[in-house]
């Protein structure tokens, strides 16, 4: 039931219009494309979360890359920042593989699930205020959906203070490994730094730092 809840929810959400700057940003770039992926077909709609919909672990970022989840139609897939998540998931336990190209590229989730705060692609990789508060409710409806949800690892300043927001808990100082726990009404919040290009090629974040954010989460789920 949990799964055509899910089912349900996203074919409401890829029809998505209320954001008119994302709209027609999402499609400026669906149809310019990027050289590099010219034979591509590009998804250029509202992006789905992706994973089991009996999770424990979800996993929230901040809006689907204009040549990556924009490009493929799956979250954090196709660019930097997937790369290095599916690679610490498939490390810790939770994906099938470590790589995420495609959405027919074979890569299932375990106990784990994927979404964002905002579902299209923002110029410059910039979501603005009202735009967030517009995208809310789909996260929430989403959230309401996963109900084994019991650890969530929120990647980003602006995904962890969203998070904060959903559970109506007041702002938080955030900072790589900072937890909220509102166990049992609600989950245990982990904040880390986004897999960014700017975070990781600078290496403020590293792997062994994503890493450990993983192994936190699955230690709390006694995985």
């Amino acid at each position: 039931m949990t799964f055509e809840f899910l089912t349900e929810l996203n074919r409401e959400l890829v029809d998505c219009r209320r954001c008119p700057r994302l709209v027609e940003w999402r499609e400026k770039v669906a149809l310019e494309k990027r050289a590099a992926f010219r034979d591509w077909e590009y998804w250029g709609r509202p992006v789905p979360g992706f994973g089991d919909p009996n999770a424990r672990l979800v996993v929230i970022g901040l809006a689907p890359a204009a040549h990556g989840g924009n490009r493929t139609g799956r979250i954090f897939t196709g660019d930097r920042s997937g790369d290095w998540l599916f690679r610490a998931l498939h490390r810790a336990g939770f994906a099938s593989q470590p790589e995420s190209t495609h959405r027919d590229d074979g890569l299932a989730l375990a106990d784990c699930y994927v979404t964002a705060i905002v579902r299209c692609a923002p110029p410059g990789n910039a979501p603005s205020a009202d735009e967030q508060a517009r995208c809310r409710d789909w996260v929430a409806s989403e959230m309401a959906r996963l109900p084994r949800r019991q650890v969530v690892v929120a990647l980003g300043g602006l995904a962890f203070r969203a998070t904060l927001r959903l559970h109506d808990v007041k702002s938080v100082h955030f900072g790589h490994g900072a937890e909220v726990d509102l166990r049992p009404r609600a989950p245990l919040i982990i904040a880390s730094y986004h897999p960014s290009q700017q975070n990781t090629f600078t290496g403020r974040l590293t792997q062994p730092m994503f890493d450990a954010i993983f192994s936190r989460a699955s230690g709390q789920l006694g995985l």
